[in-house]
């Protein structure tokens, strides 16, 4: 199983949509918690290439994007074979 990493703040409710979908697959992840910590948010920035909403997700060090992109990726069928990598 890839590592998963998710940058997020309290309040989001898409931060808690990305988190419902990775809990129901059961999916360990590395939460990041930016809302109070600048230089953090500057990391998330930085690793996913300028994009400042939470959630950032990413699967294996690579950015997937947030939420929406996550879901989306599941939809697809693509998902699971991001996590196995």
């Amino acid at each position: 199983m890839q590592r998963v990493e998710i940058y997020t703040t309290p309040s989001c409710p898409y931060c808690l949509a990305a988190k419902r979908l990775l809990t129901a697959k059961g999916v360990a992840f590395e939460e990041t918690d930016v809302s109070a910590d600048p230089g953090k948010r500057a990391e998330m920035m930085q690793r996913a290439g300028g994009r400042h909403t939470v959630p950032q997700i990413f699967i294996g060090g690579k950015p997937v994007g947030g939420s929406d992109d996550i879901h989306a990726l599941d939809r697809a069928g693509k998902l699971d074979a991001l996590l196995r990598g």
